[in-house]
């Protein structure tokens, strides 16, 4: 029976596993025992986990860390909420130590800023934009809403979950979203305001142009997993996102250019 490791078993743990991580940044804990010459018992003795084991040597995240941690904190904040999700829970779901966590999203609110720029199609609308901001509206709108819906088909459980979020007003949603929603807010509706300041659009309050333009894409997306499973809609989702920026053109084009 074995009475105890030898003092100093942990800092031959910690050096062992300093060495092998420099060069195999997602090295497993069988990797670091063999490293180490030490069985899994002595290193479940002093380590709880490999996450615990990367605290102690406060290793910089490696560049893979963020993207589990993000795609933890998805699935997290699908099923639970980010009210209710920990930021120990979403260390242990990402597998990495909760000083990772922190020091790549030191809270909720800056987590939820990444959660957005990662999933949501903002990015992309700003995109569209900027490289098309000279040109009228019945060019660059259709551009907008098929990027949108491009970037946001795949992901719409996710995009679902973080509207939730900030529909329902939770405090460290709104603390993390505020100035993303801001942006991509207010660069479509300042485009939206020159193209009604040169006629080519009805003379409405951009963001409401905004929201006339990109709700019924959301809801399209919302909506047509259950439309699909129940017959109602059979159409390629290109076609539906041209059927549906069209009527909303329809309602915002400026009457003489409409007829032109």
């Amino acid at each position: 029976m074995t009475v105890g490791a030898p003092a100093g078993t942990r800092e031959i743990i910690l050096a062992a596993a300093a060495e092998l991580l420099a060069s195999e940044p997602d090295a497993s804990v069988d990797a670091v025992v063999r490293t180490a010459n030490v069985s899994r018992a002595t290193f479940y003795r002093y380590f709880r986990s490999r996450a615990e084991l990367l605290e102690a040597l406060d290793i910089e995240p490696d560049p893979g860390t963020r993207d589990r941690v993000l795609s933890a904190a998805a699935i997290l904040v699908g099923r639970d909420g980010l009210r209710a999700m920990s930021m120990d829970e979403l260390a242990a779901e990402a597998g990495v130590s909760r000083a990772s966590v922190y020091r790549l999203f030191p809270g909720k609110p800056a987590l939820f800023d990444a959660l957005l720029e990662t999933y949501s199609p903002f990015a992309r609308v700003l995109e569209v934009l900027e490289a098309n901001g000279d040109r009228p509206a019945a060019e660059v709108l259709p551009q907008i809403t098929r990027a949108a819906a491009q970037v946001a088909a795949p992901r719409v459980g996710i995009i679902r979950s973080l509207l939730l979020e900030v529909t329902t007003g939770s405090p460290d949603a709104l603390a993390g979203a505020d100035a993303r929603i801001a942006q991509m807010i207010g660069s479509l509706a300042e485009y939206l305001g020159r193209e009604m300041t040169a006629g080519r659009l009805r003379p409405v309050h951009p963001v409401l142009a905004a929201q006339a333009l990109i709700g019924p894409i959301i809801l399209h997306l919302l909506t047509r997993p259950e439309a699909e499973h129940l017959g109602a809609l059979v159409m390629p989702l290109d076609d539906a996102v041209e059927a549906l920026t069209a009527s909303s053109l329809h309602g915002l084009v400026a009457p003489a250019t409409a007829s032109a």
